[in-house]
């Protein structure tokens, strides 16, 4: 599972969060010491949502990459958004192919456009928790800053889908941590990685993700695309073809276990 490096618009995203974050912080590490003077784990306490934890199902805390349809299944994830140009736009392609994805979303996004993250539960699809700013240098910071990320998020995508929570958390870039991992898991979010990253978010060329899922299908079923962050239009054009082609061979399309 490669890991990303930092990108423009995601820096974007985290100095539009930092207003969130230092307050999200400071309150986490206030949290913290009161908890460790009784004894018990901040986790439980930070910045968490107000629902309790208690009809969450229990989730393996190791990153997930199998799929629930078994050895010929295929998870499709879509990351980063939702976005207002090109969400819709993933949804209706979608819905032609009747494939359901897995969208693993920003919180910012998430609070600025939740008739989107409504739009994407009412269409089948699952959500997943990619953190409140994409901060991919999340896992060289500390429990406290990774807490409030996942937590969060957990909160804004929630609230933006009148609901429903995730079901994964998929730490941006691949920065997973131990300690996030096992964060997520006790919310009910399993960690979700991938097998295939088709790189569209650096724009190679629709035929280019398209030769990738084809070459590297073969190295797991989770597959990796993107619906925010600039222009996704290669994005759609990889879909419309690689879709009908993982059908003919004979590929289903499912959602990562939990």
């Amino acid at each position: 599972m490669a890991k990303h490096k930092g990108r423009g618009w995601h820096s974007r995203l985290l100095a539009a969060a930092l207003g969130v974050t230092a307050v999200a912080v400071a309150t986490s590490v206030w949290t913290a010491q009161a908890d460790t003077v009784g004894g018990r784990q901040p986790e439980a306490r930070v910045s968490a949502p107000d629902a309790g934890s208690h009809d969450r199902a229990k989730v393996a805390a190791d990153i997930a990459h199998a799929s629930d349809r078994g050895a010929r299944g295929v998870n499709i994830t879509i990351d980063d958004g939702p976005d207002p140009v090109w969400t819709p736009q993933v949804l209706q392609l979608l819905k032609d192919n009747g494939v359901k994805a897995t969208f693993c979303m920003v919180g910012t996004q998430a609070q600025a456009h939740p008739d989107l993250v409504k739009a994407v539960v009412a269409a089948g699809h699952r959500l997943c928790n990619h953190t409140v700013s994409h901060d991919t240098a999340m896992d060289t910071k500390s429990e406290a800053y990774q807490s409030q990320q996942i937590l969060d998020a957990e909160r804004m995508i929630t609230k933006a889908s009148g609901g429903v929570r995730p079901q994964y958390y998929r730490a941006p870039g691949g920065a997973f941590t131990p300690y996030s991992r096992h964060l997520a898991a006790s919310r009910g979010m399993r960690p979700l990685g991938w097998n295939v990253d088709t790189k569209d978010f650096e724009r190679p060329g629709a035929d280019t993700m398209v030769a990738t899922v084809k070459s590297e299908i073969s190295n797991g079923p989770t597959v990796l695309f993107h619906d925010a962050g600039g222009d996704r239009s290669q994005t759609l054009a990889a879909l419309r073809e690689i879709l009908p082609w993982l059908k003919q061979q004979g590929y289903s399309y499912g959602f990562p276990v939990r």
